[in-house]
């Protein structure tokens, strides 16, 4: 086991045994304010582009088209009642502690591609990232997040990938928690 995957581990069953409180509290709003189950699992690109089940708090309404949000016409028809919230203060992430302690995900790597965004996919794949495992929050995130076009986001993995290490990844789970605070880079 890698330094990086026993601090992924332990930092997730503290951050899990932490925040059930309010894990538990946003899974009941989620039901309360929308039809539906309380978590979404989506097909996620991981490590060698293995597919992965990847959960969410469910920010949408059950009949979303399953593709990037970006790509909806007007995604702020699919939202559920308190879907933005959620988005914004990035709670809706909180269920992807599963995948860290499964193993699917780390806390700090390229953000998970969906199943279908075959461009990110093959640009990712060209530059060597497709070696690293996911990660709840990355590089990119931190610089610019939802309002990065395609290639930027690659060209900061790639830049990840290049960088890695411990200190890094310290820097950017700061940089992320600013940012969440902040309500930075949310489009939707």
């Amino acid at each position: 086991m890698t330094l990086k995957r026993a601090l992924d581990l332990l930092l997730a069953l503290v951050a899990t045994a932490v925040l059930l409180l309010p894990i538990a509290v946003v899974a009941l709003a989620v039901r309360l304010t929308s039809p539906g189950p309380a978590l979404y699992w989506s097909d996620r690109v991981g490590r060698h582009n293995r597919l992965f089940k990847m959960p969410k708090f469910r920010s949408m309404r059950t009949d979303t088209p399953a593709v990037a949000t970006h790509l909806l016409q007007n995604p702020a028809k699919w939202l559920t009642p308190i879907g933005s919230f959620l988005r914004k203060s990035s709670l809706d992430e909180l269920p992807q502690l599963w995948c860290i302690l499964k193993g699917d995900m780390s806390f700090v790597g390229p953000r998970p591609a969906l199943f279908n965004q075959d461009d990110l996919i093959a640009l990712r794949t060209e530059a060597g990232v497709h070696e690293l495992v996911p990660g709840l929050t990355g590089w990119a995130q931190v610089n610019g997040r939802d309002e990065l076009p395609i290639p930027q986001k690659v060209a900061l993995d790639a830049e990840y990938l290049r960088r890695q290490s411990l200190a890094f990844d310290v820097r950017i789970l700061w940089l992320t928690a600013l940012k969440v605070m902040r309500s930075d880079g949310v489009a939707h």
